[in-house]
Formats: structure tokens, C-alpha cells, sequence
């Protein structure tokens, strides 16, 4: 039914797509590409009422660990979905009007599409979409984050051939086999980049006494963290406080100890992608050894990740172009073809895009 607020609200207003992940948040907007990636950090006032926000995004993550008592860095959304509900609404109302004012459009009143894990219940749908509503959304859908992953990779989803993705982020790991714009298998494991970063900072605690913080482990994980041997093994020193003396220590470290602490993370994402090759069909399993295994997300740049999959699989495995950013882009591809792209949308129990009232 045609409504008139409606198309005049569409005048000014963007088509954006969200990967609200874990770790970071990213917006695309249609026509613009990726204008927004913001660690998915908010600073709030302890014990506030109504909450009141103090920064979002990188200001709120260098705030993290030198925080007062009065003031708290949380991350909203832990393995993939919504674990503060006002907290998460307040980061995607900010980001949504940052991106109308970046583009000085006067009415943030947008089209949404939401990447959500594969494995989520109804009810944390209902979150994530409650969340995009109140933040001032117009439409809001939501897509499952591997299939939004293997469109903005440019795979060729809706095509009577498979193809496959393997959905790498902060919190969760998402494991696809697509054909004729639809999910064939798929598996959602709460196992990813958070869990990496606690591996090293187990190991450092368990091998060398050392404490160290969450922003320590991963820029080592960035750094010097592999799957897979390098040909030039690499060191980095590490920085925290001795468990024993309560000292500051500095140890050097190798990247073949740091492979050693994610090999149990690495191990289980590699188990979870066979196993969803083991129950693919058949006659897909032979399209993906011609076309291979696409990874995406941002912890799939893990040095020789693509290299491990290729051993395990004995299939080819490749890193994606941008593959940070492939969530957002393919959510945002959606909207820009969605009379085409429509069934690959998620229903919620009412089966229809929620569209917010207000102006």
C-alpha cells in the first residue's frame, strides 16, 4: 500500500546495510560504498538513568582498561548478538545519523538491512530488529550474515551452481554452501577472533606468567598470529605484568608460539568447515572443488589461514577482496536489488519488514 510519508521520507533518506558485529560495526550506504567502520565499543556512566552515552566507537575503545570508577567501556553484542539492548540501539542511532550527516541529508529515517549470525534463536532476532526500529530506522530486514557475506564477496549465490563461504568476525564463525539464492548447509560456531585473542592470553599466563590485556592480544594476533608456517617466522614483544613479582615484564615472542595458542581455536573453525562439506551434496561438493572456498570477515586475515583450509579441505581457499567489509557491502547489495534478492531476506515472526511510525 502506498503511503505518502513514506516516499517522501525516501527522497532524503539512505538505503543502508549493517554488519553489526562483535567487534566492529560497519555501515555501507547505497551509491557510496563503506562510509562507516567503528569498533563496536560504547562508553556509558555507570548506574545511569536514563543511560546516558559517552562516546561510541574508537574514542569509546582507547578509553578501555583507564576508565574511572564512575565510567564503563562495554561491548554490546557478545558472539554475534545483542547482550545490551540500550546500549546497542543508542551505537546504531548514532551511526545512522552520522551517516545522513556525513552525506547532509536532513532525515535519518533509512532502509536497513541487518547481517545477523546464522544460529541465532527468534527472539534474538527480535532483538536486533527492535534495535534497528528504535534507532530510527524506517524499514528494517534482516539477512544471515553468511549469505551477506558471499554476496558482497561476489559470489555467484543465486545461480544453479555452489558456491561456499567461510565467515570469520569477532564473535562468531558462519559456514555456507549457497545455490540458486538459497542456504544449503550452514553451520554458526560462537568460536572466532574473540576466542583467538583468549588463547593468547591464556598461553602468555600459562607459559611466562605474563598478564596481558585484550587490545595487547590482539594486535599481537594481527601481528605476528598464523595458521599456517611462514616463511619468515616473525617476533613481536609483548608487554604486560608478571603474575609472580606484580612487575611490569616486556617478553620477546615468536609467531610459532603465537600459531601454538590459536591452534585450538583454528583446529575447531576447521573441523566446523568439513563437517559442513560433509554434508553438502554431492553434486555441489564437485561445483566447489572447481570455484573453492571463499573466506570473509575480518579474522580470516589471520596469516596462512587460506593456506590451512586448502591443506585440510584439499580444495582451494582464498581471502576475499576487503573481506572485512564484505557483510556490510552484500547486505547493502540487497537493498539495491530487492525485488531480486528479496527471498534471501530472514523472516521475523510477522513475517513483513517492521516500518517505524514515527517521524
Amino acid at each position: 500500500m502506498f503511503n505518502p510519508l513514506d516516499a517522501f521520507l525516501g527522497l532524503f533518506s539512505l538505503d543502508i546495510g549493517i554488519d553489526l558485529g562483535t567487534a566492529n560495526t560497519l555501515v555501507y550506504v547505497r551509491g557510496k560504498g563503506v562510509i562507516i567502520n567503528e569498533p563496536s565499543w560504547v562508553a556509558i556512566e555507570r548506574d545511569s538513568n536514563p543511560l546516558k552515552v559517552l562516546a561510541i566507537g574508537s574514542e569509546a575503545k582507547e578509553m578501555v582498561g583507564r576508565t574511572p570508577a564512575n565510567i564503563v567501556a562495554i561491548r554490546p553484542l557478545r558472539d554475534g548478538v545483542i547482550s545490551e539492548f540500550d546500549v546497542t540501539k543508542a551505537m546504531l542511532d548514532y551511526y545512522i545519523k552520522r551517516a545522513h550527516s556525513q552525506l547532509l541529508l536532513p532525515f535519518p529515517r533509512p532502509r536497513v538491512v541487518v547481517g545477523i549470525p546464522s544460529g541465532v534463536t527468534e527472539v534474538e532476532k527480535r532483538a536486533v530488529y527492535d534495535a534497528a526500529i528504535s534507532a530510527g530506522a524506517r524499514e528494517a530486514y534482516l539477512i544471515e550474515e553468511p549469505m551477506a557475506a558471499a554476496i558482497g564477496a561476489g559470489l555467484p549465490v543465486t545461480e544453479a551452481r555452489g558456491s561456499m563461504v567461510v565467515d570469520i568476525g569477532g564473535g562468531t564463525t558462519e559456514v555456507g554452501v549457497f545455490c540458486l539464492g538459497g542456504i544449503v548447509v550452514s553451520r554458526s560456531l560462537r568460536i572466532a577472533g574473540d576466542e583467538m585473542d583468549e588463547d593468547i592470553t591464556q598461553y602468555m599466563r600459562q607459559k611466562y606468567n605474563l598478564f596481558i590485556g585484550e587490545r595487547m592480544a590482539e594486535r599481537v594476533k594481527m601481528t605476528v598470529g598464523s595458521a599456517y608456517p611462514l616463511d619468515e617466522e616473525l617476533t613481536m614483544v609483548m608487554r604486560g605484568r608478571n603474575l609472580v613479582t606484580g612487575l611490569p615484564e616486556a617478553i620477546e615472542i615468536s609467531s610459532i608460539e603465537i600459531r601454538e595458542s590459536l591452534s585450538n581455536s583454528v583446529g575447531i573453525i576447521l573441523d566446523q568447515v568439513k563437517d559442513t562439506l560433509d554434508e553438502t551434496p554431492p553434486e555441489l561438493v564437485a561445483d566447489l572443488m572447481e570455484t573453492g572456498i571463499c573466506l570473509a570477515g575480518g579474522s580470516s586475515q589471520l596469516k596462512g589461514l587460506s593456506d590451512r583450509v586448502s591443506e585440510e579441505t584439499n580444495m582451494r581457499a582464498w581471502v576475499a577482496q576487503e573481506s572485512m567489509t564484505c557483510v556490510a557491502r552484500g547486505a547493502g547489495k540487497v537493498l539495491e536489488s530487492l525485488d531480486t534478492l528479496r527471498e534471501v531476506l530472514v523472516s521475523t515472526d510477522d513475517r513483513r519488514p517492521r516500518q517505524s511510525s514515527e517521524f
